[in-house]
């Protein structure tokens, strides 16, 4: 199997916006893993395979683990700005800029990882839509059964290769 790395990213006490929490550890569950902390206590993948990382946002430092890996799938929520509510696209290095200084965007940390590291693995990422973003630490409804459908599509990602 080839070497994956699953990071997820987003805030799992703004409701939908943890998404990508919920979803991680039900891959972390299937794949028979070590739940995955809800909190940034580092960056570092945990010693599964695949491999996990949960963080509140994408961050530069994350390159050089990026660049170790074969294939990367990058795991988050979205709002109505993206017409599918699981978006499950194919996604190569581009740097991008952002009028916010604490967002970075997946293709701009393979950038990173491709510029610093010359790796850039295949990766992938899965948006699912958001509907409810308020304090809380449970997902609504239709955000649960979309993450559940986002979470069988990671897992055939997985295993095909």
């Amino acid at each position: 199997m080839k070497s994956t790395l699953i990071i997820g990213y987003g805030n799992p006490d703004r409701q939908d916006d943890g998404a990508a929490w919920y979803i991680l550890n039900a891959l972390a569950s299937h794949f028979g893993c070590e739940e995955i902390p809800s909190t940034d206590e580092g960056l570092e993948p945990n010693d599964c395979s695949p491999a996990f990382i949960f963080s509140l946002q994408l961050v530069p430092e994350l390159a050089e683990t990026i660049s170790k890996y074969d294939r990367v799938c990058f795991v988050d929520a979205h709002t109505e700005n993206i017409a599918d509510e699981i978006q499950f696209i194919e996604i190569n290095a581009a740097f991008q800029r952002s009028p916010l200084t604490h967002h970075m965007t997946p293709q701009t940390a393979l950038s990173i990882a491709e510029t610093l590291y010359n790796r850039c693995p295949k990766s992938i990422l899965c948006s699912i839509r958001g509907y409810e973003f308020g304090f809380d630490s449970q997902l609504s409804a239709r955000t649960k059964e979309l993450a559940d459908q986002a979470v069988q599509k990671i897992i055939a990602w997985v295993e095909e290769s």
